[in-house]
């Protein structure tokens, strides 16, 4: 044994692989539907290290590998999340900034508690925080901030139990008032209608019936064969037959404005017009909205997108939607064009797995040097960002403007994700190394029950904060709350439990989407802001 820990000593490659490939088997093992995902690399990392030096070996992974790690991580979640997440600060402005509250106030509530009442160190309160919010890269932001990240990880390790089990509490509790929701989601479906109004109506006020939330992608003139794709200005007739698509409450809307439903079903009839799920991959048209893409469709080939399928998900294709490398969008179009349509959108798996090393390497560069400049603050005293904060805000700003020039800022989102994934995995083995031998020094203290209280307060606070903001307050039904609880703990974990007992209603992925990209950039800057408190 004492040989092989000093194998490994001497090859910290192989042990960090090897880390993460036995931890994540092992995070990959579900009881109750619960799995431990990349913490359990973590763990693994503790587990080790500990092991190691109850031999008299201190076996570790090098700190540049964790830093490495961290630093690609951060610019994998921001860059993915730029579009993302100045978007729900503009149009979910009322939730997100509901639940960064509740997050500062946990914040302080640690700070105040752990350093006044427990006499913790700060690093310890940093991972306290992050381990009850159960946020792996708030962990990173920690270690990052106070320089000590064996001791920021100590108490990530002692509070995460509870960051779960509590969520999950909070989470069943709310469900038991789940079936007095009244925002259960609408399937998108399309009806085929025949206009029966004797002075005809136009596509706007079709439109307009159907509280704009519809789209009508297809027309027919009466006594005509021909099928075109309508107007925004156009007239309808009587006995004109238009196909729109939308939720069953707002075509029964527009059938009560215009008509009638047809026998005739223009789907069938693909000779003039056809259409066809387009994958979104050339980078110029992310951050888009359906309007703009739909214009240059229609000029170029009177074409239009009539649906939209992120995920698992299809929705309407309403004009103010922001496009998304990696969207499936539904095309209608000339039969004679469609090829020509699916070049211009892209509909290419390559395009969404190039890792563009031009920005790649000058954005985490501009990021590293932005962490490190000295930010004057009153008196004598500066700040700097760090590595990790400073290449996440560069990464946000260059994921949302998209382009620069020819450069293009933006990665795709599955490059992205490879990055983020791999970045966080080199960080916990390291980081789980390097704080083996302090956990022990822990429980052996009795530090370990006043991090576990500190935790029990963070959690109970932000879960039964989230939850009675977005429920009582924002009136969000208790299903779409419960999602907005996973997204806000960034906790795949709950999503799965919340899915489970929801038997994956929708609602809980539009909640869990709603809040997911501004909880994990907000936690990572609020843990780096408790973490300089000290």
């Amino acid at each position: 044994m004492t040989q092989l820990l000093a194998f490994l000593a001497d090859q910290p490659i192989l042990l960090v692989f090897a880390l993460i490939g036995v931890g994540m088997a092992l995070g990959n093992i579900k009881l109750k539907g619960v799995s431990l995902g990349a913490a359990a690399v973590l763990f693994l990392g503790i587990a080790f290290a500990a092991a190691s030096a109850s031999t008299g070996s201190a076996v570790s992974v090098p700190p540049v590998i964790g830093t490495f790690g961290l630093v690609i991580f951060a610019f994998g979640i921001g860059n993915n999340s730029g579009i993302v997440f100045f978007q729900s600060l503009r149009t979910a402005t009322a939730p997100v900034l509901s639940m960064i509250a509740v997050f500062i106030i946990a914040a302080i509530a640690a700070h105040t508690v752990g350093t006044y009442v427990f006499g913790l160190d700060i690093s310890v309160i940093a991972g306290t925080f992050a381990g009850a919010i159960t946020n792996t890269p708030s962990l990173a932001a920690a270690a990052e901030a106070t320089g000590d990240g064996a001791a920021a990880t100590v108490g990530y390790a002692v509070s995460y139990l509870f960051g779960v089990i509590g969520m999950m509490i909070v989470a069943t509790l709310l469900l038991r008032d789940a079936p007095n929701d009244t925002d259960k989601a609408a399937p998108v479906t399309r009806v085929h209608m025949q206009i029966t109004r004797k002075e005809g109506i136009s596509i706007a006020d079709l439109l307009a019936a159907g509280n704009n939330e519809v789209q009508v992608t297809r027309l027919r003139r009466v006594g005509s064969n021909l099928i075109i794709i309508p107007g925004y200005l156009d007239e309808l007739k009587p006995g004109d037959v238009v196909t729109v698509v939308g939720t069953p409450k707002d075509l029964d809307a527009v059938l009560l404005a215009g008509g009638r439903e047809s026998p005739q079903i223009l789907d069938d009839d693909r000779h003039d017009l056809d259409f066809r799920r387009i994958t979104i991959s050339q980078h110029q048209l992310a951050g888009k909205t359906i309007a703009q893409v739909n214009n240059a469709l229609n000029d170029r080939w009177g074409a239009r997108i009539s649906r939209i399928r992120r995920g698992d998900e299809d929705q309407v294709a309403n004009p103010e939607f922001l496009v998304e490398l990696g969207d499936r969008v539904r095309v209608v179009g000339p039969a004679g064009h469609l090829k020509a349509i699916s070049k211009y959108l892209g509909d290419s798996s390559h395009g969404l797995t190039d890792i563009n090393p031009v920005a790649l390497g000058l954005g985490l560069a501009l990021g590293i040097l932005l962490g490190h400049i000295d930010i004057p603050l009153p008196g004598e005293a500066t700040l700097n960002l760090g590595a990790a904060a400073g290449v996440l805000l560069v990464a946000l700003v260059m994921g949302r403007i998209g382009r620069i020039g020819k450069m293009i800022t933006a990665l795709p989102h599955s490059a992205n994700t490879v990055l983020a994934d791999l970045g966080l995995l080199l960080f916990l083995a390291q980081a789980g190394t390097n704080a083996g031998g302090q956990i022990a020094g822990a429980f052996s203290s009795g530090a370990w029950w006043k991090i576990l209280l500190l935790g029990m307060l963070v959690t109970t606070i932000v879960a039964v904060g989230i939850a009675l903001v977005m429920h009582r307050m924002l009136g969000n039904g208790a299903t779409k709350t419960a999602g907005i609880l996973a997204g806000a703990q960034t906790q795949p974990a709950i999503l799965a439990f919340v899915n489970n007992r929801t038997a994956a209603d929708t609602r809980v992925a539009l909640g869990y989407t709603l809040v997911y990209p501004a909880a994990m950039i907000s936690k990572i800057l609020i843990t780096h802001g408790l973490a300089l408190l000290g």
